[in-house]
């Protein structure tokens, strides 16, 4: 009987982002001309000043314009994507989907295309997808994008919800690479007491991820043709600054790493009061906090990419940092996972 080769051992990693937001600026102040609300309402209550709203531009816009500065930084060819998934809720278009639109606008000739819904925790999602598919050997080089245009499906009559949505883009290039003989023997050594090791971590760590399903009506997106967003802020807030953050020390854990040594903590961007009640809990002195909600609303499956190429390009966190990215939606659902900024 013939022996197959054992195909190597995979690492991943992010090797590079990029985002895209619209030009139209709605501040609070223009949301109070539209309902009964004003700017000191918003801000107290969830910590947002001004988000961005698309005219003209759809989802695949939004995507494509996101994924091709991620795909020029990481200095890649298209024909070197193997695989390209976006996460949304938000489109409109069931088929093609819009990771098809996306590949077939940059060029990328022959990847698996598809759309992923898991609400504003899709990117995570689909990150960790992406890695399994990667270190499997399904492909060499992902493009994970999430993409949202809320403003098609916010209730604009409704002040609990139109001022937080907002609309664009983030996209992350994962790339594979060979685990060397002297990383799988650091990481052996290091197994041995419980540890993951620092020279055998990955650039992408194992995911955390779940559903509760009875609180599946906590944030919702429901309808045939024209849905409209809804959630019950209560409920969504409790969960977050109760359950959220022993998940987060779970990511970390199996990252091999503590939250003290976190360089950046980039949670979904839903409300500044729910990202400073997880950060203190934290206790992460020498993480930089994502706090892109106050400019950009929450984006829902774009906020994460979007929160942390932002950080990325003006370099605020070190390259190689240790990062959490953490988010929770609709479902209710969650996933999570420390990355190495690139």
């Amino acid at each position: 009987m013939m022996t197959l080769p054992t195909p190597p051992a995979m690492t991943t990693r992010i090797a590079a982002l990029g985002h895209y937001q619209p030009e139209h600026v709605l501040t609070n102040d223009d949301l109070a001309q539209i309902v009964d609300t004003s700017d000191e309402w918003i801000r107290q209550r969830t910590g947002i000043v001004r988000r961005r709203i698309a005219r003209t531009e759809s989802v695949a816009d939004m995507a494509a314009e996101a994924a091709g500065k991620a795909l020029a930084a990481a200095g890649l060819e298209p024909a070197e994507i193997g695989m390209v998934s976006v996460a949304t809720c938000s489109a409109i278009d069931r088929c093609p989907s819009t990771a098809a639109q996306v590949a077939g606008r940059l060029g990328i000739p022959a990847a698996a295309a598809y759309d992923l819904n898991n609400g504003c925790a899709g990117f995570t999602t689909a990150l960790a997808a992406a890695d399994h598919s990667v270190r499997a050997g399904a492909a060499r080089h992902a493009l994970v994008i999430g993409a949202e245009k809320m403003s098609d499906v916010v209730d604009w009559t409704d002040r609990s919800s139109c001022v937080l949505l907002g609309d664009g883009a983030g996209a992350a290039v994962v790339s594979g690479a060979e685990v060397s003989a002297g990383d799988r023997d650091a990481g052996d050594e290091h197994a041995a007491d419980g540890h993951a090791g620092r020279a055998s971590r990955p650039g992408i760590g194992p995911v955390v991820w779940g559903s509760d399903p009875t609180r599946g009506d906590a944030v919702r997106l429901l309808g045939a043709w024209q849905p409209q967003f809804a959630q019950e802020g209560q409920t969504v807030y409790r969960w977050a600054t109760t359950e959220m953050a022993p998940l987060i020390r779970e990511a970390c854990a199996r990252a091999g790493i503590t939250p003290g040594e976190l360089g950046g903590i980039v949670t979904h961007q839903a409300n500044l009061r729910i990202i400073d009640s997880l950060a203190r809990q934290l206790d992460a002195p020498r993480a930089v906090v994502a706090r892109d909600v106050v400019e950009s609303g929450n984006t829902s499956a774009a906020s994460v990419p979007l929160a942390l190429s932002k950080l990325v390009q003006r370099g605020d966190i070190a390259s190689g940092a240790p990062v959490l990215l953490f988010a929770f939606g609709g479902g209710l659902s969650w996933a999570g996972q420390v990355v190495n900024c690139p």
